[in-house]
């Protein structure tokens, strides 16, 4: 079975069409609990994401702040597996027919094997996977994989990488192009800012994938805010702290789905 790549594609351009940017969420795997996140997923997909990133929980998430950082820790002591991510992907696939990637670090997928994580990816339903901590220079095998199961890389860049990086970086990657917003870590900020608008620039001159920015956007404002010069804008530590702080699971579920809704809007205000 082949994943869903063109269906990442053709619901980014879909966006595009509208005159608008294109609202990408994301949520771990696992947290609250794995029928907890699954129900999530769907929240979100129904408060109006176009788009959703299931987080594969890690002991040591280095682009994560201390918001994922707990819900990964809340995963890993339910003892979520890769089972559970691929589990939460077919099901809210299943679900919505909207495209579903994965965001996870190397080490769970280079211990799995590449060839069973992207066949089961792929299995089910999967759009493809977000990897940022694997180095373009490392990345062929993987690629290889991802290609023949019709799944996304999509690797990320920062404000620090050079003209020359970003090039090397766009000319191997599908999907989209993740641009990290700022240098630091996952989390909710005052201010997005225009070192993201200059990454967002500089890297369209090296490539016709749509450019998606994430880290620290948790509002309609930021997110209406970035989508005047982005294509898709990203939204994490908003949600999961939504959920984190809600007194149970329901309350939890009504509070990501309406910040989806303002989401939503938001990204139609560019």
């Amino acid at each position: 079975m082949s994943g869903n790549i063109q269906l990442l594609s053709d619901t980014l351009a879909a966006a595009r069409s509208e005159g608008r940017a294109a609202l990408i969420a994301y949520l771990p795997a696992g947290f609250p609990t794995v029928d907890g996140g699954i129900d999530a997923v769907k929240a979100v997909f129904d408060g109006g994401a176009d788009v959703v990133e299931v987080g594969l929980p890690h002991s040591d998430p280095v682009l994560d702040g201390p918001v994922i950082q707990t819900a990964d820790d809340v995963a890993l002591k339910g003892g979520v597996k890769i089972a559970d991510v691929m589990r939460t992907v077919r099901e809210a696939y299943e679900a919505t027919g909207k495209p579903v990637l994965v965001m996870t670090y190397w080490n769970p997928i280079d211990r799995y094997g590449i060839e069973r994580f992207t066949t089961e990816l792929a299995e089910a339903g999967g759009a493809g996977c977000i990897l940022p901590d694997l180095p373009v220079q490392e990345s062929d095998v993987w690629r290889q994989h991802a290609d023949k199961h019709g799944l996304a890389t999509v690797f990320v860049v920062a404000p620090s990488s050079k003209d020359d990086r970003l090039a090397k970086i766009t000319a191997v990657g599908s999907g989209f192009v993740y641009a990290a917003s700022l240098m630091g870590v996952t989390g909710t900020r005052q201010s997005v800012g225009a070192q993201a608008q200059d990454l967002v620039r500089r890297t369209r001159a090296t490539t016709d994938l749509p450019v998606c920015v994430g880290l620290g956007v948790s509002d309609a404002a930021q997110a209406a805010e970035v989508a005047a010069f982005a294509d898709g804008v990203i939204v994490g530590s908003a949600f999961v702290k939504l959920m984190l702080d809600a007194p149970d699971r329901a309350a939890g579920l009504v509070a990501v789905r309406a910040l989806a809704a303002d989401l939503a809007e938001g990204v139609r205000k560019r």
